[in-house]
């Protein structure tokens, strides 16, 4: 909680207890954040393009009457383009000095320029993606990256603190974004790496658990092999172990993936790699059996496959 040490801040923390919210994109992930902020005692009126029913939620008719009068109005969009369209409607309405707390992943350009579109209308941007997916919306436990000022992020950190188990401020308005594809970049390599290993152990007779054992605690170690090990019955319970249904689409992964080389392409920096897991996990959407299934199911794919 703020700790207030002005007239101001202690304004902020009187209404970290009920502040009221518009939330914009009530889908699988936004539904759950919206309801945990409505449970934790605050005014949440709510907007999607389909007709949905959140528990505590009230509905709006369209996004800006969600935006009207707002302390904050949150939106959880899939793509920068909608996010554009969002912020052109709900930016006018919104009330001088509320905060606008982006949590879509979109690319990095977007995210930069509805923050100016805000700034100039004198509003605080935020740009906050998140890790954790469905599971972690519904219990709470999501990590925000955060993009903004600090002013704009401390008035927002109740809302983090109700929504998730921790937030970064990552630096001025888009490195949000940018902390969430470089992040998202590192775990599509490393995902790939930790199958093709073990379908190359397969391939040399050594067996699953033992090559668990080893790498999980010597230098092989990653999040990708220790905590979602895409082997079925091997390390933690993970999607593999539930017919690789997903906890993180493989199609959300390529598109992460893709905003990883657009912003690379952008800053001239070279991140082979990264193009060559964007590529896989294109071929193993829209060429082959990726689509509805979690991204270590990479896993069965190098199983079936011989060196090319």
């Amino acid at each position: 909680m703020l700790r207030p040490v002005t007239g101001e801040k202690l304004t902020f923390e009187r209404k970290a207890q009920g502040m009221k919210i518009g939330f914009i994109g009530l889908g699988n992930m936004g539904a759950p954040m919206a309801a945990n902020l409505a449970k934790a005692g605050h005014e949440v009126i709510g907007y999607d393009m389909a007709t949905v029913t959140v528990n505590g939620v009230s509905n709006a008719r369209n996004g800006a009457e969600a935006a009207s009068d707002a302390d904050v109005v949150i939106t959880m969009l899939p793509n920068g383009s909608i996010l554009r369209a969002v912020a052109a409607e709900v930016i006018p309405a919104m009330k001088n000095g509320a905060v606008l707390l982006d949590c879509s992943t979109v690319d990095v350009e977007s995210a930069r320029a509805v923050a100016a579109d805000a700034d100039a209308a004198g509003l605080l941007p935020l740009d906050a993606p998140v890790s954790g997916g469905i599971g972690g919306a519904a219990a709470g436990t999501l990590t925000f990256m955060v993009g903004g000022s600090k002013e704009a992020y401390q008035i927002a950190l109740p809302l983090f603190e109700t929504m998730g188990q921790k937030s970064v401020h990552c630096g001025p308005s888009g490195n949000g974004q940018a902390a969430k594809i470089c992040n998202n970049m590192i775990l599509g390599v490393t995902m790939i790496a930790t199958c093709e290993a073990f379908a190359l152990a397969d391939k040399l007779g050594l067996d699953r658990q033992a090559m668990f054992d080893v790498v999980s605690t010597s230098s092989g170690y990653s999040w990708s092999m220790n905590a979602y090990c895409p082997a079925p019955g091997i390390g933690p319970k993970s999607p593999a172990d539930n017919d690789y249904k997903p906890g993180f689409a493989a199609e959300l992964m390529l598109k992460d993936l893709r905003l990883s080389q657009q912003a690379a392409e952008a800053s001239d920096a070279d991140t082979p790699l990264g193009k060559a897991a964007t590529d896989l996990y294109r071929r193993f959407v829209e060429e082959e059996d990726g689509t509805g299934r979690d991204f270590s199911a990479m896993l069965p794919r190098f199983e079936k496959r011989g060196r090319e």
